[in-house]
C-alpha cells in the first residue's frame, strides 16, 4: 500500500496520509485579503478611540491598556478560528507583541525620536 502510494507523488501522498492536509484546497487570496482588512480595522478601534479620546493626562496609558486588549483580543477570536487553545495564543500574541513594542521603543529612545 506504501508503494501504491508514494509512486505518484511521495509528498502529496505524505501530506494527505499523515498530516491531513488536503492538496485539493486552496486559500483564495481574496477572501485573505478581505480578511485581513477586517482584521486590522476592528483590531486597531480600541487603540485609535485610546489615543483621541479627551484623556491627555493618561493618553499614553490608556493607548498601551487597549493595545493589550485588543491584541488578547486577536489571539482568542484566532485560536477559537482556527481551533487551537486560546490562552496559549492569547499569551503568545501578547508577550511577542509587547516585546516587539518594547525593542521599537527602545531604538526610538536611542535615536532620540520618543519622548514620553
Amino acid at each position: 500500500m506504501a508503494a501504491e502510494l508514494t509512486e505518484r507523488d511521495a509528498l502529496k501522498a505524505h501530506a494527505e496520509a499523515e498530516l491531513g492536509i488536503d492538496s485539493g484546497q486552496q486559500v483564495s487570496p481574496g477572501q485573505a485579503a478581505i480578511s485581513s482588512f477586517i482584521s486590522f480595522a476592528l483590531g486597531s478601534l480600541l487603540p485609535l478611540v485610546a489615543i483621541t479620546g479627551p484623556w491627555i493626562d493618561f493618553r499614553i496609558q490608556a493607548t498601551i491598556f487597549a493595545v493589550v486588549l485588543s491584541l488578547a483580543i486577536t489571539g482568542f477570536v484566532g485560536a477559537k478560528i482556527g481551533g487551537a487553545k486560546s490562552a496559549k495564543a492569547v499569551l503568545r500574541n501578547v508577550v511577542v507583541s509587547a516585546l516587539t513594542m518594547g525593542v521599537t521603543y527602545a531604538i526610538g529612545s536611542l535615536v532620540g525620536s520618543v519622548h514620553f
